[in-house]
């Protein structure tokens, strides 16, 4: 049982973090969705009471009743405290591995609901491995990677799927995922995020091979299967008559889509095979740009392994924490992704789409949808405490939020 449900919760909702960019967006979305005093009782916090009271004015008068916590990510009696608080956190204030732990801890204690937009594998390990007896004890729905980290592949993935179920009776064999289009910026966020990902693989033997090991996030005893490791380098895809370039998210989502199918008992057969890339076009140019774009990841990610370097990435080259696209740039962002599926009878393609900068605006939207979800118990059956996907936790309760509240769609483009 969880223990907050012995006693109401002041908010539904607290939007951690809300001083930096991500933060802002997500408490901005809300207040526009949900307003400030309506049946949504949300708050927003962080470490800084004078920044948050910047962010509230920052956000109009509709939020001058906008209640604001405060604490320090690293402080657990902090943390505990506003965990007692409410009934789900939404977190952006990463890197995770170094600002989140106290957080994740005291709600899998409280039986609070958490979501967050990390990319950090490593730390979403060691969050489960430390984590989950407690948030199943409490009844604490803990669920990672509510962003573009890794929501359009997680419920695309899902989508499909069950697309494929309903015309042929069985689920997908395979399905691979190509990204047509993306128009956007890297967050400061997600770029710290990366960096410290990098760091700790460095110095981490056992974080490398975690790395690695392309069913790193499924539970216990069920890390094997028939995927290896996650595409590099370019290859030309008939499927799509296009040459590709490694798709820099593949990392996460990939091992966040497996554990999906495992957390839904092999829903997509144990025998799934999933992979993603980005497509670059065809001819000389296309092969030109799939190859300019994996030598340029890969010397992104060998700048970042040695200190040096890595300052300089960090200060010259990625954006810092905080800093993100004014409005007009996010408007013109968007993504296309085509996702296509096969079994031994059919083959499906359907697309995952959003029209906004799926870095920010749509990954606000996304994150702010799903605590919305957590807050109101929209999750599919017999889901309890312990730690989730999107696709697993929300399943097409979700899809329908994100359809009728944040800029995206998921449609079926063509029965093969």
């Amino acid at each position: 049982m969880d223990p907050g449900s012995l006693s109401p919760r002041e908010f539904d909702v607290v939007v951690w973090g809300a001083t930096g960019f991500t933060g802002r967006l997500v408490a901005s979305h809300l207040l526009e969705r949900y307003g400030a005093a309506g049946d949504l009782r949300w708050a927003v916090g962080g470490r800084s009471a004078r920044r948050l009271e910047a962010v509230r004015e920052e956000l109009g008068p509709g939020a001058n009743g906008l209640s604001i916590l405060v604490g320090d990510g690293g402080d657990a009696a902090a943390m505990d405290a506003v965990a007692r608080r409410t009934k789900v956190v939404c977190s952006t204030a990463g890197p995770f591995a170094r600002y989140g732990t106290e957080l994740v801890a005291a709600c899998a204690r409280r039986g609070t609901h958490y979501c967050d937009i990390t990319a950090e594998g490593q730390w979403i390990r060691r969050m489960v491995d430390e984590h989950e007896a407690a948030a199943r004890a409490s009844g604490a729905r803990l669920v990672p990677c509510c962003g573009f980290d890794s929501i359009p592949s997680d419920l695309g993935c899902f989508f499909i799927n069950e697309a494929m179920r309903s015309r042929t009776g069985r689920p997908c064999a395979e399905v691979k995922l190509l990204v047509r289009r993306l128009r956007g910026a890297i967050s400061g966020g997600t770029a710290a995020s990366l960096l410290k990902l990098i760091e700790d693989v460095r110095d981490d033997r056992d974080a490398r091979r975690m790395l690695a090991d392309p069913y790193s996030l499924n539970p216990d005893g069920e890390r094997s299967g028939p995927d290896g490791p996650d595409r590099r380098g370019t290859a030309w895809d008939e499927d799509v008559d296009s040459w590709t370039a490694p798709f820099v998210m593949a990392a996460i989502n990939t091992r966040v889509v497996r554990r999906s199918n495992a957390l839904m008992n092999y829903a997509y057969g144990r025998d799934f095979r999933y992979d993603e890339a980005q497509m670059t076009g065809r001819g000389l140019r296309g092969r030109a740009v799939a190859a300019g774009m994996s030598g340029t990841l890969g010397a992104i990610v060998g700048m970042a392994w040695f200190r040096p370097t890595r300052w300089l990435l960090r200060t010259f080259v990625l954006p810092s924490p905080g800093q993100g696209p004014d409005a007009r740039r996010r408007a013109r962002g968007a993504f296309d992704m085509l996702l296509v599926g096969r079994n031994d009878t059919a083959e499906l393609r359907a697309c995952v789409q959003g029209d906004r900068d799926p870095g920010y605006e749509l990954t606000s939207r996304m994150l702010g949808e799903s605590a919305v979800c957590l807050a109101r118990d929209e999750t599919t059956p017999n889901v309890g405490g312990g730690f989730w996907t999107p696709a697993s936790c929300f399943g097409d309760r979700l899809i329908e939020r994100l359809e009728r509240n944040a800029r995206m769609t998921f449609t079926i483009e063509s029965d093969g």
